[in-house]
């Protein structure tokens, strides 16, 4: 029965292969050990939180931000001619918007809907220019959305209220006093136009970034 020299085994009882040494070179061989594939960690580990979303520097991205500007705009110069019309329908009597509520609170909305799309407007122009942005990134689209969607209902709420009275009044006399008040009300509607068209893309953008 033979036996075998276990010094001449490897760690697994494989026989260490040591190759020829060279013997120009004054230094000893050492035997090599193969090496395994490494997986490379992932860049973000299970349930770590998702990275914000940036904004996107493309064409499209870039039309859509001149519209919008262009909308809220457009929406502001139709709120402040519907405000200052309204606000000077003054004739004495009964042709005198501020003893109607429905035309007063007409006169608040478009207040309040100047307001709204200049700020946005100076705000989205600021954007642009690389300016500072109190809302941070991750929610601007989602306030866009909800400012423009809340301001058209006021719009369009404003002017449903002020069109039956406006009309009624028609119906048994026309003169100036309901001309401004039809025309206020024109305005106040072509505003909310704009803002809804222009909250129809926020609502695309925080669809497209959110959902």
């Amino acid at each position: 029965m033979t036996t075998t020299d276990t010094s001449e085994l490897g760690p697994r009882g494989v026989a260490n292969e040591t190759p020829p040494s060279d013997s120009g070179s004054p230094f000893p061989t050492f035997p090599t050990f193969p090496t395994f594939p490494t997986t490379p960690l992932s860049a973000t580990p299970p349930g770590a939180p998702r990275p914000r979303p940036v904004r996107r520097t493309s064409r499209m991205e870039d039309l859509l931000d001149k519209v919008v500007l262009l909308l809220r705009a457009f929406a502001g110069l139709f709120s402040l001619v519907s405000l200052i019309v309204l606000a000077s329908n003054k004739h004495g009597d009964w042709e005198d918007f501020s003893r109607y509520q429905e035309y007063r609170y007409l006169l608040a909305v478009s207040v309040l809907a100047f307001a709204y799309s200049m700020a946005q407007t100076i705000r989205q122009r600021s954007q642009t220019r690389g300016g500072l942005d109190l809302v941070p990134i991750q929610y601007s689209w989602i306030v866009d959305f909800s400012g423009d969607q809340v301001i058209a209902y006021l719009l369009i709420s404003a002017s449903s209220a002020a069109i039956p009275i406006t009309n009624h009044m028609r119906e048994t006399v026309t003169n100036i006093f309901t001309d401004a008040s039809a025309a206020s009300i024109s305005m106040a509607f072509l505003a909310f136009i704009a803002l809804a068209v222009s909250s129809l893309i926020s609502g695309y953008r925080v669809s497209k970034n959110y959902i």
